[in-house]
């Protein structure tokens, strides 16, 4: 049932993954702000697509002060939310020794500080208004890291660890929750692991015991049980969607 009332915070909401959550929360009723950071036309085009159910506003979940503001236009342009998805992310692979001290920076403010900003910005206001649900995009590296993101592992790992401290914190009034998408078909996926040659696609199959690869729209089903009343006593939890991959 569509209600004017009801609002979600999309972060990176305007590409890839982050879209596809845009799209269902729409689809769900909610009035979406899909925040970007660079892409403009990636953005201009989320909100031709879904016209009056989104906005997007520019805004660097990296920087404290950005945050703040984006939470005052967020307030006084469409309300308080009652859903929160901290989506956006960074990768900047490079060996362990050959991380900088700025790619070491940029990764962790942007996929470890910046849910934490986005949720001390917001979660006040949520807690006040009755409450919600925060959901923190995850990866399936802060189970098993990788050659070459060290810098990307530890932001993902420090995100598990930020949930469940949200969770008890912000108990009995907001949930929060951590989503980890496995191999989801997305541009970035099928470029890192060249799944269009075939030896690279059936090498990563063979590691899934779906066999197949995910879809962003199965992603959106995972929020919209996370988000929804389905998942009232979830809370503190991660819900990996990777066919299997990740089972051991």
């Amino acid at each position: 049932m569509k209600s004017p009332d009801k609002l979600a915070v999309v972060t990176g909401g305007t590409k890839g993954i982050g879209l596809e959550f845009s799209r269902r929360l729409t689809r769900m009723g909610y009035r979406v702000v899909a925040t970007f950071r660079s892409d403009e036309d990636a953005a201009n085009r989320a909100a031709e697509e879904m016209k009056k159910g989104l906005s997007v506003i520019r805004s660097d979940v990296s920087d404290p002060d950005d945050v703040a503001r984006l939470a005052d236009l967020v307030r006084t342009g469409h309300g308080t939310p009652q859903v929160l998805v901290n989506n956006a992310g960074l990768n900047i692979d490079r060996p362990v020794l050959e991380i900088s001290d700025t790619d070491w920076r940029q990764v962790l403010d942007t996929n470890l500080s910046g849910p934490f900003y986005m949720t001390r910005a917001f979660a006040p206001h949520m807690v006040e208004a009755g409450g919600g649900s925060i959901v923190n995009i995850g990866a399936t590296t802060a189970i098993r890291p990788r050659l070459n993101g060290a810098n990307y592992c530890s932001s993902k790992a420090g995100l598990l660890h930020l949930t469940k401290c949200l969770a008890m914190e912000l108990a009995p009034s907001i949930r929060v929750n951590c989503l980890i998408p496995g191999m989801i078909d997305t541009e970035e996926m099928r470029t890192r692991y060249r799944v269009a040659e075939p030896e690279y696609r059936n090498a990563l199959l063979d590691e899934i015991p779906q066999r197949r690869i995910g879809s962003t729209e199965e992603m959106a089903d995972a929020l919209e049980f996370l988000v929804g009343a389905g998942a009232s006593y979830v809370t503190g939890q991660k819900l990996i969607v990777d066919g299997g991959q990740f089972m051991w």
